[in-house]
């Protein structure tokens, strides 16, 4: 049997773009951090998302069954941290730029990419559940570079120079 301190120490060798997952709908608006975001399929563009069944923010995700995956650029750590913490949720929304998505989900500006989704199945397993998502649209930004999560700290990727 595999401990659970020694799964989460292996875990945080494994690096991982740094997201936050936004919602808005009649439950209200909500969005946290996460890394825990894969892609599934290209036919039909579908991600999926583990979220935290005991999350406060659980009960927000579940009923508006929609949701736009933000991933952070270089520099959005203290953002990051904002979303990943206990802050009350219109301070979260206050320390960015937001635009509305397709689905009616805020999109990060400054985002590396936004992929905004409509959830289209959910699956428990354990103390999470596994959000499949199907793009409703998608916006890319070339300009910048993103930020992952490794050995329990944040990393920049740069771009090599030529």
């Amino acid at each position: 049997m595999v401990e659970k301190q020694s799964f989460r120490d292996a875990m945080s060798r494994l690096g991982a773009a740094v997201n936050i997952i936004t919602t808005d709908g009649p439950a209200g608006r909500a969005g946290f951090t996460a890394s825990a975001v894969c892609s599934v399929t290209d036919d039909p563009p579908t991600l999926l998302v583990c979220l935290n069944r005991s999350a406060s923010v659980w009960p927000v995700f579940s009923q508006n069954m929609a949701l736009c995956v933000n991933t952070l650029a270089a520099g959005h750590e203290s953002l990051s941290n904002l979303f990943g913490g206990k802050t009350p949720m219109a301070e979260r929304f206050s320390a960015a730029r937001w635009r509305q998505g397709a689905s009616g989900c805020p999109q990060l500006e400054g985002a590396v990419a936004s992929f905004d989704c409509r959830i289209s199945q959910v699956v428990s397993v354990g103390t999470h559940d596994i959000l499949f998502c199907e793009l409703v649209a998608l916006e890319r930004n070339d300009d910048t570079h993103g930020l992952v999560w490794f050995d329990r700290g944040y990393h920049q990727l740069m771009r090599p120079a030529c």
